[in-house]
């Protein structure tokens, strides 16, 4: 245990057909497949710039560890169940290892960067939560200090409510929060259109 804070990174196997599903309805398997290699590339390069322990949650083994691996890194598997129960469980075993701040971010948002991620352990020291507002509804990172599986029971996920259903269960709680920037995940065609994502140089073929 190197710091006291743990990033915890959702993510899975860059594979043909497996990854980006909905982008690849438009842009075909093999775009989707690139645009995502990609994202986790970028993904790693920041996590590596921040103050903490990274813990790699996949969805299966790694087949390429190299991206993300360092001294302060660990590699762990998703649980079985749906994304809230995954992330619950990850931010349990994290938090169960005496870390004081765990923040969960996926792997498909070109707009985050190393400012945004460190500015957000930062507010945990006054908040209980903090969430990144995704432009679909949902959130891009969650942060806290405690672990509060409330948040991820039974939620409707890749929903437009996702991010309101999370405020109004943590105001429920009687906790506090604070929201980042709005930004935007890559799951659709037009995302890419984004200024965000142009200025990351991920572009696609028009031809």
């Amino acid at each position: 245990m190197n710091s006291n804070n743990a990033l915890i990174i959702m993510t899975k196997n860059p594979e043909l057909g497996k990854c980006k599903t909905r982008l690849a309805k438009t842009l075909g398997d093999e775009k989707a497949l690139e645009i995502y290699i990609q994202l986790i590339d970028y993904t790693a390069e920041i996590s590596k710039e921040i103050k903490a322990d990274k813990f790699i949650y996949s969805t299966d083994i790694l087949t390429d560890k190299g991206r993300w691996e360092s001294s302060n890194t660990f590699f762990s598997i998703q649980s079985q169940g749906d994304l809230g129960d995954r992330m619950n469980n990850a931010i349990q075993n994290v938090l169960g290892l005496g870390y004081e701040k765990v923040i969960v971010l996926g792997s498909d948002c070109a707009e985050i960067n190393a400012d945004d991620i460190s500015n957000a352990f930062e507010q945990l020291s006054n908040e209980d939560f903090i969430l990144g507002p995704a432009l679909d509804g949902g959130y891009y990172l969650i942060g806290m200090k405690k672990v509060s599986p409330t948040l991820f029971k039974e939620m409707n996920w890749s929903t437009e409510t996702v991010l309101e259903d999370t405020i109004t269960r943590i105001n429920d709680k009687n906790s506090s929060y604070s929201l980042l920037e709005s930004k935007s995940d890559i799951d659709f065609e037009e995302d890419l259109m984004r200024e965000g994502y142009v200025d990351f140089q991920l572009t696609i073929d028009k031809s």
